[in-house]
């Protein structure tokens, strides 16, 4: 394989796409925290009539947050994509 077309196989973001990616990852491995909070909480709350509503609510919050989970990637990957790029201008970006 020519150097041409081996560099254009290298991604080498460097220590900020690191920090970049653990940051996304915390906050989606919080969200999936929540959701499981929400999910128990509600589960628990449905052993009792009194509390059933609040349990529905609660499923409601946490579904709403796994819609979340692709958000959080998706925005990572455009956040990563722009650091590449301006990392590199005069190369086309193909992520």
């Amino acid at each position: 394989m020519n150097s041409q077309k081996s560099a254009l196989l290298e991604l080498d973001f460097g220590q900020e796409h690191v920090v970049i990616q653990r940051r996304y990852d915390a906050i989606g491995a919080l969200n999936d925290f929540f959701i499981a909070i929400w999910f128990l909480i509600g589960s628990c709350f449905f052993l009792y009539d009194s509390l059933m509503e609040a349990g529905t609510w609660l499923f409601i919050i946490g579904s709403a947050q796994f819609l979340a989970k692709p958000t959080i990637k998706l925005i990572s990957l455009i956040h990563v994509k722009r650091v590449y790029d301006s990392n590199n201008p005069t190369q086309p970006s193909k992520l």
